[in-house]
């Protein structure tokens, strides 16, 4: 079972619709040790969090990643609310599909 570092790094390689060697391109971390943070077979160190939350594209995570919080007004977002990842959270899900039934008669 991943650790919840783990299960973050793979939320957030799937929020940005990186595959693992594309994340391991990105942030410089070895695709093996991608594939065994993600499966729990390792446990993520500082230096791996380190690089995720210095990267230009991933830092937008590091409050989650650190606490489990968010703060969208200063940028601080979780994956499932990345606007420019692929992953959408069911809320979000659920609001386009109710703005497409009942404001557009769709």
């Amino acid at each position: 079972m991943p650790s919840e570092y783990g299960k973050k790094l793979k939320d957030i390689r799937h929020a940005e619709g990186l595959t693992q060697p594309e994340f391991s391109a990105l942030t410089g971390i070895s695709l093996g040790a991608i594939r065994n943070y993600e499966t729990g077979q390792s446990g993520v160190g500082l230096n791996v969090i380190d690089k995720i939350v210095k990267h230009p594209k991933l830092n937008k995570y590091t409050m989650w990643l650190m606490s489990d919080k968010t703060a969208p007004n200063a940028g601080q977002i979780q994956p499932a609310f990345s606007l420019s990842g692929s992953e959408v959270s069911e809320e979000k899900k659920d609001q386009r599909k109710s703005f497409h039934t009942k404001e557009n008669d769709c």
